[in-house]
């Protein structure tokens, strides 16, 4: 038999002075937490009613001092003059350069054989040589006109001159007798008949030269207008043989060589080489501010600046940017060639002595006029008024002190509410 070990087991006595709790104890405890809960609660809800991690918050002083308004923008070099010339006429085209060749001014680029144009000229020459036949034919007609009624004309002279003769030899010898008063009155009604004679041969010429001349004059304009119609299709004829309108380079050539083109097709283009602005995108909010003849500042990758000035300013607003061209005032760096970049900055105006704090999203947001200004660790939603802003910082009209410190970004998580905690 094995014994068990309940021989060994002793009963212990309880030590003196280690009794339970009263329950009201327990009790009293247990208000207190609760009251310290409640508070707690109460600190939370007054210090704002959700909590955000500082981390995701970037913060700025608001600070006096002056504001420049610039623009930074890294821009792309573009030919400031690079046309495309096209095809006056349907035709087959050869082409006397290629893609990137060097050209002089004049120079002969391409040539497009157009039969029906050159058809055309031969036809309308024609017609103004025989034009200029007819209004020589007419010049000729009117000189003939005005001669018959210049010989009609001296003929009445003669006439009336004769007459007269005739009139006072019949006077002389009816005084003296010789001839009856009857063959008097003859001699003056022959006077009277050359006058009336003479009156008429007058105003026969004057209308047979008018005549002659109106006549004239209008195979002459129709041989003028035809003349112009000749100079058209030869200047489309000779616009067959597309050249340089000015040095520079051959850029892009749309034609393959020896084939057709349609009538006012593009055929290719001239970059002038002499000549480049910078193109850069300016943001949507910066465009109002923009004019052109603004100064600006133009950088090459040497670190050097150059002076320049606005161009043009689209008015087009394409993903939030506006395009704008920028060139130069005075001498361009060497060796600029298409699409390189160069670092561009425009200078609007200088605010002197402002508020100014970081720009950031919370200008974008409620349209700028509320603000998230730090209160020890609770962010406060705050009344402002923001006036011009640059790509960096932005003036304060109103709401803000010397030394607030305001959430510039990630205030778009607080959403509407009026405080919130930053841990």
């Amino acid at each position: 038999m094995i014994r068990d070990t309940s021989a060994q087991d002793q009963v212990l006595a309880k030590p003196a002075g280690r009794g339970r709790l009263p329950r009201w104890a327990w009790s009293a405890a247990g208000a207190a937490l609760l009251v310290l809960g409640i508070v707690w609660v109460g600190v939370q809800w007054l210090g704002g009613a959700r909590s955000y991690d500082a981390s995701r918050l970037r913060i700025a002083e608001v600070t006096r001092g002056d504001l420049v308004r610039d623009i930074s923008a890294d821009g792309r070099v573009i030919a400031a003059n690079s046309p495309t010339l096209y095809a006056i006429a349907a035709g087959t085209v050869s082409l006397k350069v290629v893609a990137g060749d060097k050209v002089a001014k004049g120079q002969e680029l391409a040539v497009i054989d157009s039969p029906e144009l050159r058809s055309k000229l031969v036809q309308e020459e024609s017609t103004l040589a025989s034009l200029e036949a007819e209004a020589g034919r007419a010049r000729l007609d009117a000189q003939i006109a005005r001669l018959t009624a210049r010989k009609a004309l001296d003929q009445a002279q003669i006439d009336h001159t004769a007459a007269l003769r005739d009139l006072e030899r019949y006077q002389r010898a009816y005084d003296g007798g010789a001839v009856s008063k009857n063959e008097l009155n003859r001699a003056e009604d022959e006077v009277k008949k050359a006058q009336i004679g003479l009156g008429s041969a007058h105003k026969d010429f004057d209308l047979q030269a008018a005549g002659a001349g109106l006549d004239a004059r209008n195979k002459q304009l129709l041989a003028d207008r035809q003349r112009a119609v000749v100079a058209e299709a030869r200047r489309q004829v000779d616009a067959l043989t597309l050249r340089a309108p000015f040095d520079g380079q051959v850029g892009q050539v749309q034609v393959p060589q020896g084939t057709s083109v349609v009538a006012n097709g593009p055929v290719l283009s001239v970059v002038d080489l002499s000549k480049f602005e910078v193109e850069i995108r300016v943001p949507e909010s910066f465009a109002r501010d923009l004019a052109i003849g603004m100064p600006a500042q133009l950088t090459s990758g040497s670190g050097q600046p150059y002076p320049g000035e606005i161009s043009a300013v689209s008015p087009e607003v394409v993903n939030g940017e506006v395009v704008a061209r920028i060139r130069f005032s005075k001498d361009q760096p060497p060796g600029l060639r298409q699409n390189q970049r160069l670092s561009a900055r425009i200078l609007m105006d200088t605010r002197r002595n402002v508020l100014k704090v970081e720009r950031g999203p919370f200008v974008e947001q409620s349209g700028g006029r509320y603000a998230y200004v730090m209160d020890g660790n609770v962010a406060v939603r705050r009344p402002v008024r923001l006036g011009v802003s640059s790509l960096s910082e932005i003036e304060v009209l109103d709401g803000l002190q010397p030394g607030d410190r305001v959430v510039v970004s990630g205030s778009d998580l607080f959403g509407d509410a009026e405080k919130v905690k930053v841990n």
